[in-house]
């Protein structure tokens, strides 16, 4: 694997995982128990989430090893660093959607309703991974990572899968404020995932 990891046949997921790779490598070391805009998690906890919704997208096409905790109850505590955490998972990830043919209309999803087309299944794969890399990076003062050429393709893919999984994957959509700074792909696809595009810590 290079320093840039697996590059597969899908541009949207290996940009959305390039992003987060970024977002983790530019984490200083004292900031991982920052708060993020995910209200009840904080840095590492989003970091774990991130790794376990990438092993279970891989699991869920492979049937090989998936998250050994709950992305949704991360404990927290990392065992090692955080880059030896993330990598494996990227790495899995991509090298099981390498196998998949964008015209493939079924592949296991570990989201309702089970099964996507392949090109939606690694919208929600890529989409996860974009979102916790601008959770990450503006919780450390990083650049978001999340502009309009990347955001585009997300929205279209999370206007299809977010309303059945809302309750327990996503707040409320968020209203544009009149008037607001903030427009374009990016600010509507955090609004619509119940974040601020302006949040701060």
């Amino acid at each position: 694997m290079s320093e840039h990891g697996t590059n597969t046949t899908w541009s949207l997921l290996d940009s959305a995982h390039a992003a987060l790779r970024t977002a983790v490598r530019g984490v200083p070391e004292g900031d991982w128990d920052r708060p993020t805009p995910c209200a009840e998690w904080n840095v590492t906890q989003v970091l774990q989430h991130a790794v376990g919704d990438q092993l279970g997208y891989a699991s869920s096409l492979t049937g090989g090893p998936g998250p050994t905790e709950n992305p949704f109850a991360p404990s927290g505590k990392l065992t090692d660093s955080p880059e030896a955490l993330l990598e494996p998972a990227l790495t899995a990830s991509a090298e099981a959607w390498a196998t998949v043919d964008e015209q493939v209309r079924e592949v296991r999803v570990p989201l309702p309703p089970g099964t996507m087309t392949a090109a939606l299944g690694v919208g929600a794969c890529a989409l996860d991974a974009a979102v916790h890399a601008w959770d990450i990076a503006v919780a450390t003062g990083q650049p978001p990572p999340l502009g309009d050429e990347l955001a585009g393709p997300l929205l279209a893919v999370a206007r299809q899968i977010v309303e059945p999984v809302r309750a327990f994957a996503f707040a409320p959509a968020l209203e544009a404020e009149e008037g607001g700074p903030e427009k374009g792909d990016a600010a509507e696809l955090l609004r619509y995932l119940g974040r601020r595009p302006d949040w701060t810590p």
